[in-house]
């Protein structure tokens, strides 16, 4: 019997932990909070996005993301689904395949594991920070009291850098450096974007449904539809964090970075111009502030009007139809440039990490060193909003758990 040393009681550490154990292994999880799956219980606003039914290689990324393939194959989103049902968590599909635990709590994920840790006899040692990790003819992990810790196969789930007040603070990526493997820069994957705007207080709350596209050095990349939320400091919300991978990493190759958002996302630029024509048609002695109340979110309407250089007080039947074009132009693709991003505290995800040239993706076990097994956020592998990260956590970490107790 292999004693296995799961490092970090997060999503990928769990699942590690539960297969190791199902598979024969004698399994320690050493974790450096008080309690379990911290970062877990945050997730999908506290309800839990566990995985996608939609997922594809597509929404993950990486220097290499069909690293992640034969990890996601070997342990899919129905196996998952099926995997958590077995230990009492009913599936709850909701809009664009997310699935949820139907109590929608992110807390009947940690309730499940702790009782199945507890059930099975697991030593898990909380307040246990690693601080060193050794092979000799065994593994020696040292940590941070002075205990040593030893045992045959080390997995390590200690994830990132994002959402740092969880524990994620980067130690793994120090552990495996001192063993050899190299690392991707990191940077965040999942964040809310700094905008160049000197209308912010103003729009700051507005919170509508409309789209949001990226644009890099003028091309078109991607757009996500949904909630965009404007804040003090820039942009939010589930659109914006869709896009916010490969924003920040335009921005990190010094390209010119920009968010075109529709807040009108019903009609084209033409469509509505036509509407607006005939909509001040029919207010004609209306100030043209007055006049867009009732279409758009009221604290929209001053910095739109400011933007397109317009008198709000005017009434609307001066204003010229180029003019009226201008605001349709708007109010169909409002351009903000990108200058930054939010700190590590409010990232979903962290983007680089363990180079996974170095890792066998069919086990997740290290080329480099032998019996150590690398598993989830901490890799060179990050995956688009809506529950890809947490299914790379279940595969890559149900993965190891079952190769390392093979003896």
């Amino acid at each position: 019997m292999n004693k296995i040393i799961v490092i970090g009681a997060g999503a990928a550490g769990l699942m590690a932990a539960l297969s190791a154990n199902e598979n024969g292994g004698q399994v320690t999880i050493l974790e450096r909070n008080d309690r379990i799956g911290r970062k877990l219980l945050a997730t999908g606003n506290g309800r839990c996005n566990y995985t996608n039914i939609n997922l594809n290689i597509e929404n993950y990324h990486g220097h290499n993301r069909k690293f992640a393939y034969s990890a996601l194959s070997q342990f899919d989103v129905y196996r998952t689904m099926s995997y958590f049902e077995e230990l009492g968590i009913t599936p709850k599909v909701e809009e664009r395949g997310k699935v949820f635990p139907a109590s929608l709590q992110s807390s009947s994920m940690i309730d499940i594991f702790n009782y199945e840790i507890k059930n099975r006899n697991i030593d898990l040692q909380l307040n246990s920070f690693v601080k060193n990790i050794y092979k000799e003819d065994n593994f020696k992990v040292q940590l941070e009291d002075g205990r040593v810790v030893t045992g045959d196969k080390i997995i390590l789930a200690t994830g990132g850098m994002s959402l740092e007040n969880t524990g994620s603070d980067g130690n793994g990526y120090n552990l495996a450096d001192k063993l050899g493997h190299e690392i991707i820069e990191t940077f965040p994957g999942i964040v809310q974007l700094n905008l160049e705007s000197d209308k912010l207080k103003e729009k700051s709350g507005v919170r509508f449904d409309g789209i949001a596209e990226l644009h890099i050095d003028g091309e078109y990349i991607m757009e996500d539809e949904g909630d965009v939320l404007f804040t003090d400091y820039g942009i939010s919300g589930p659109t914006i964090l869709q896009l916010s991978r490969r924003a920040i990493d335009g921005l990190r190759n010094n390209k010119d970075v920009s968010i075109h958002v529709k807040v009108i996302k019903d009609r084209n630029m033409e469509e509505l111009y036509e509407y607006l024509i005939m909509r001040f048609q029919n207010m004609n002695t209306k100030p043209l502030r007055e006049s867009l109340i009732g279409l758009i979110n009221k604290k929209l309407i001053n910095p739109i009007i400011k933007t397109v250089r317009l008198d709000g007080k005017r009434p609307v039947a001066e204003i010229a139809n180029k003019d009226v074009r201008r605001l349709a132009d708007i109010l169909t693709s409002w351009k903000f440039k990108v200058i930054g991003h939010q700190p590590w505290e409010f990232a979903q995800v962290t983007a680089g990490g363990i180079d996974t040239k170095s890792i066998d993706n069919r086990t997740m076990e290290s080329k480099i060193v032998p019996g150590l097994y690398i598993v989830g956020e901490v890799m060179d592998i990050d995956g688009d909003c809506g529950g890809y990260n947490l299914q790379w956590a279940w595969s890559s970490g149900y993965l190891a758990g079952k190769n390392a107790s093979e003896i």
